[in-house]
């Protein structure tokens, strides 16, 4: 099998990886580069765990094949924590019990800054419909729902006092 040189921008760092031609973005970032925010759950696209930012638009690691995203520029959690949005999140997820054991909680926050950065101050239907492709087995989703909702308020100047 033949490898490729595979080059994109991760977390606003240059990159070059070599990957085999079936390699999936996800077996390059977690196994490749070390960063573990990016979650193997299901390994077929249903569970949300691996959930990364390619170009600004929401992507499963797990199904998008390394090859794919040669010249993108690609954000995971590592990367997002670097903002002051993604720790305003990040607090409402704790103060609202939005998180047990942790392990879809990644995704759950990669897949919530890219629904506020296309609509900062979105609905409950919003929030569920852009959680849907976001798996969790601990907690129920009401206190999630409630976290993104808090968030929001907080980010949009329009938090509850």
């Amino acid at each position: 099998m033949t490898v490729k040189a595979v080059q994109f921008n991760v977390n606003g760092r240059d990159e070059a990886v070599m990957a085999r031609p079936i390699e999936t973005l996800l077996s390059v970032l977690r196994d490749g580069l070390g960063l573990t925010s990016v979650k193997s759950g299901c390994a077929q696209g249903g569970c949300g765990a691996c959930s990364v930012l390619v170009d600004g638009e929401l992507r499963l690691a797990c199904i998008t094949p390394a090859e794919d995203v040669a010249g993108s520029e690609i954000l995971t959690l590592e990367g997002l924590n670097e903002t002051n949005s993604m720790a305003a999140i990040q607090e409402s997820f704790v103060a609202n019990y939005a998180a047990q054991c942790g392990f879809c909680t990644p995704g759950m926050l990669v897949a919530v800054t890219a629904l506020m950065e296309s609509n900062p101050k979105p609905s409950r239907d919003e929030i569920m419909e852009a959680l849907s492709g976001n798996i969790c087995r601990c907690t129920s989703y009401l206190p999630i729902v409630d976290a993104v909702e808090s968030a929001a308020g907080e980010l949009s100047g329009q938090g509850d006092d």
